[in-house]
């Protein structure tokens, strides 16, 4: 998962370590915090839409098609329970679904 973090989040979105809080970090689960500036984010507030329907439709599809590409035993999830504007960061786990 150490390297999914580095690969995913440093690599593939190029965030800032300053902007990623690992909340967890094991052998087979990664669960960050992210307070990035987000494109996504920016344009949902500007347009007054909400973040738990744009992320779900259109940020989440590319990072399981990403995550996927790394390894197909990779599962995504963000939890819009603690996504922004609601929350401080946006939560997201990523763990090896066993077969």
């Amino acid at each position: 998962m150490a390297d999914v973090l580095k690969l995913f989040y440093y690599g593939f979105l190029r965030l800032d370590e300053l902007d990623v809080e690992v909340v967890k970090l094991s052998e087979d689960e990664l669960v960050t915090r992210c307070r990035n500036p987000c494109p996504i984010l920016w344009l949902a507030l500007r347009f007054n839409l909400d973040t738990k329907k744009v992320c779900r439709e259109v940020s989440e599809p590319v990072c399981r098609y990403v995550l996927e590409r790394i390894s197909k035993t990779l599962t995504f999830e963000r939890n819009y329970n603690r996504i922004r504007p609601y929350s401080e960061g946006c939560e997201e786990r990523i763990y090896l679904r066993r077969r």
